[in-house]
């Protein structure tokens, strides 16, 4: 298995990093062993890896592009496709639809979600359709200035995608069909005011979803429909220990492939909030605060097996690794960490037979 690793830059970022880096994962320890670096790239700030693991995509953060590139089934390597405009500044995430023929894009200073056809060989084609995101802004004076739209994960079924907007403190639900986005019969969930909702994960079994709130650092519970893409709120939790009493903004947050925890980071406190998952309601409660081992945990992954969760801390250069427990769900560390400039997004790989 190999991982994929985006970084900063720039030096407007106040960035270290080089490009695309390649590591292979050893499975038993859970170790990261350098491949090499693809460089030469600005921003390639978030990836999403093709289903059938032959492509990876990249959104270049800032700009207002994305890169399509193959993968070399023998090394890992990845050998560049072709770019692609995303008509928006700041392309911040992208999210593969389950037939592997779109992808959509947010743009988050852009203010707009954009869909792009896949063809069968992976590169990309043009912008085929524009949504513009609108709404009254939130209170926030520097982070709440126009809609902002953070994330666009397709729900389980790939029928729905689900856009949090921080400037506008809204969710958005857009149905998705033939490659066309459409609002959902209710377009949006409100969140408080000043939540800044960033990120959302679905449970893996069951129809609920955990969404990252930026600014006030909470976690909100949604029972979530997939007939209609509704979601109703049910809970929201503290993603900070009580006593932590500084400034931190949450970032990430993902479902432990057991469904039983969720997972979320903190900059600022630089920890991974861990909660466990009650399986009647799916209601969450508080379990620790765990440090990531160094500083700005932009993101974390959890191994496709979920023994390892990787920290990425992105203002100390470093990738820590961490034992999960599978039954309480709480992190330690493995003892290991590597050097990597500026890491702000992994994803996973596993390798296919030459010819296959």
């Amino acid at each position: 298995m190999y991982a994929y690793v985006g970084s900063r830059t720039t030096r407007e970022r106040n960035a270290r990093g080089e490009g695309i880096s390649i590591f292979r994962v050893d499975a038993g320890s859970g170790e990261l062993q350098p491949q090499g670096i693809v460089g030469g790239l600005v921003n390639p700030s978030f990836l999403a890896m093709s289903g059938d693991g032959r492509h990876l995509y990249a959104v270049h953060g800032d700009q207002n592009d994305i890169s399509a590139f193959r993968i070399d089934p023998a090394s890992g390597g990845l050998a560049f496709i072709n770019r692609q405009d995303t008509l928006g500044k700041n392309p911040v995430h992208l999210a593969i639809d389950p037939a592997g023929r779109h992808i959509v894009v947010s743009n988050h200073l852009g203010s707009s979600l954009v869909v792009l056809p896949i063809a069968s060989d992976g590169s990309l084609g043009a912008v085929s359709q524009r949504v513009d995101l609108t709404g009254p802004i939130g209170p926030h004076r520097v982070e709440q200035n126009q809609a902002k739209p953070h994330f666009n994960p397709f729900d389980r079924a790939g029928k729905h995608v689900i856009v949090p907007d921080k400037g506008l403190d809204r969710t958005f639900v857009f149905h998705f069909e033939h490659g066309r986005l459409a609002p959902a019969p209710v377009p949006f969930v409100a969140s408080r005011e000043g939540a800044g909702p960033r990120h959302i994960a679905f449970h893996p079994g069951a129809d609920f979803a955990y969404e990252i709130n930026e600014l006030d650092s909470t976690v909100t519970t949604y029972r979530y429909s997939p007939a209609d893409g509704g979601l109703e709120p049910l809970q929201i939790l503290s993603s900070l220990p009580e006593s932590f009493t500084g400034t931190s903004r949450s970032s990430e947050i993902e479902v432990h492939p057991s469904g039983r925890f969720v997972y979320a980071s903190n900059r600022g406190c630089d920890s991974i909030a861990v909660f466990a998952v009650d399986p009647e309601t799916h209601l969450l409660s508080w379990v620790e605060a765990h440090p990531s081992g160094g500083r700005t945990p932009r993101f974390f992954a959890l191994s496709r097996d979920g023994r390892f969760l990787y920290a990425l801390n992105e203002d100390s250069d470093t990738i820590v690794a961490h034992h999960v427990d599978p039954v309480r769900g709480t992190l330690a560390p493995t003892g290991f960490s590597i050097h990597s400039a500026s890491p702000v997004c992994m994803v996973f790989s596993t390798p296919r037979p030459i010819g296959g």
